[in-house]
């Protein structure tokens, strides 16, 4: 073969090497979506199963452009959960970001100290405005434990937590809890032994490590709200661990809380918000008394943290037609009050056990005509009414039976309500039955579950017979199905 032949031959041979090499890199499956591994300084958020390069960027408050071209993605589609994407905009901050929602005693400092990062870094995470976005349930970035896992109170701030008392120095705090002054100052980022202020839970090295929210007292071990986030319409439910001696109160959007001991140990305290409240940001307080003695030598605390409250999406129903008389304010405001007056008191004493059993008997007790919440407009007026309870079927003289355990605090008739009575069973938890042809109890009986306190009729603002069951919580009406469908505390 002469040398010509031979470099034909061996550029046919090349080429062919070429194409097939071609061929294998268009066949072959997308490099995953990874970190770039050019040197950058921002910290790493692993992608984890469900998210979307649009969660992720609305989560970190950048652009999808942004992350894309900070870790060189080229096809959203092949994000894959356990890949490392690079945050943009973070430099400085290192180590790898997870997401936690923000429990109820928790602040910003508090936060600082737990994860053990200063408070504008974790405010620059978040892009973080205002205190009102660190509300109970609320989405937050923080880095990674360097042990690993997640961050929880075990595996961040270490030690134990402790109020400093009002009129105690940060030396006696120290001597109380057998460490120094200096170790305070380190471990809670203070400025000086000068700088905290009374009411302010503290982290010192001690045997146990730190449990329960950072910002309420020592005492307090665990604290849970539900639901989260809370809706309009909805019985909201708090609960703390804390030993015997504590006083506690508080307020919820504006109503105020009364705790009861429970029976696991701990305290209780139910609300209830109004179908019309405003989706939004409200305020949740607690105020408290330690127990007497030491470590506590009774001092107070007081802690307000945001909440958020959502839209129930309740219906319209169709506008209804009843008498005038039953929609006259002269009439409907001092009927109001003295319904609300008779619900307002939170009696120390629980009477219900479990789920509420349904008022009416089979086959009506899941037939629901009209649900809680709806919207409603009579004789034309505008959507400003709603539906304060739950209709059930049923004839004139059907039974109707107590769902719970309960004391009867009012029996007798109303011009809105009709034939009318109302069942304290403990704790601001009360049931209101109404447009009754009969009534079978008296105010002072106390009644069982399941048994019979009255009869369906078709009296007051009714356009047919039918039973209005009503279920309140701290003086407001909520959605009855919850009660008959979950057990509350």
């Amino acid at each position: 073969m002469n040398l010509e032949l031979e470099i034909e031959y061996s550029l046919k041979i090349f080429k062919g090497w070429v194409c097939l090499a071609l061929v294998l890199v268009l066949l072959l499956p997308g490099a995953p979506v990874n970190a770039q591994d050019q040197g950058s300084n921002g910290p790493v958020y692993v992608v984890q199963q469900g998210d979307s390069l649009w969660d992720i960027a609305l989560r970190f408050g950048i652009s999808i452009d942004a992350l894309e071209k900070a870790n060189g993605i080229t096809d959203p589609n092949q994000l894959s959960a356990g890949a490392r994407l690079i945050i943009p905009g973070l430099e400085g901050i290192q180590g790898e970001l997870i997401t936690e929602n923000v429990p109820f005693g928790e602040s910003l400092t508090s936060l600082s100290r737990r994860y053990q990062i200063p408070e504008d870094t974790l405010a620059r995470l978040n892009h973080l405005t205002s205190p009102g976005e660190l509300y109970v349930g609320a989405s937050l970035v923080v880095p990674k434990p360097a042990q690993g896992g997640t961050p929880t109170p075990s595996t961040t701030a270490t030690g134990e937590r402790a109020m400093l008392s009002p009129g105690q120095s940060l030396l006696e705090l120290a001597v109380t809890r057998n460490t120094n002054p200096w170790s305070l100052v380190t471990t809670n980022v203070l400025s000086g032994t000068w700088s905290a202020l009374p009411g302010d839970v503290l982290y010192y090295p001690g045997a146990k490590q730190a449990e329960g929210p950072g910002a309420l007292p020592e005492v307090f071990t665990e604290v849970a709200v539900k639901p989260l986030p809370m809706v309009q319409g909805k019985a909201a439910v708090l609960q703390l661990s804390g030993p015997a001696g504590l006083s506690l109160t508080g307020s919820l959007a504006g109503y105020d809380l009364h705790f009861f001991p429970a029976q696991a140990g701990g305290y209780v305290a139910l609300q209830g918000l109004h179908a019309l409240t405003e989706p939004g940001i409200y305020d949740l307080k607690l105020n408290g008394k330690l127990p007497e003695g030491a470590p506590y030598y009774g001092a107070e605390f007081v802690f307000s943290q945001p909440v958020f409250v959502r839209a129930g999406g309740y219906r319209f129903d169709p506008p209804l037609t009843v008498d005038p008389a039953t929609i006259d304010p002269a009439v409907t405001k001092p009927e109001d009050a003295q319904w609300f007056a008779l619900t307002a008191t939170a009696t120390p004493q629980k009477k219900w056990n479990g789920i509420f059993k349904s008022p009416a008997p089979p086959p009506f007790n899941n037939c629901w005509p009209s649900l809680y919440g709806s919207r409603r407009s009579y004789n034309g007026s505008a959507y400003s009414y709603f539906h304060s309870g739950l209709d059930f079927c049923g004839g004139v003289g059907i039974q109707i039976h107590a769902p719970a355990a309960g004391t009867v605090v009012f029996a007798g008739p109303l011009t809105v309500r009709g034939n009318a009575t109302i069942i304290d069973h403990g704790w601001g938890v009360y049931t209101g039955y109404m447009h009754q042809s009969e009534i079978l109890v008296h105010p002072g009986d106390h009644v069982q579950a399941g048994q019979v306190i009255g009869r369906v009729g078709g009296t007051g603002r009714v356009t047919g017979p039918h039973l209005h069951w009503e279920v309140l919580v701290g003086g407001v009406q909520v959605d009855p199905i919850d009660w008959l469908q979950n057990a509350y505390p």
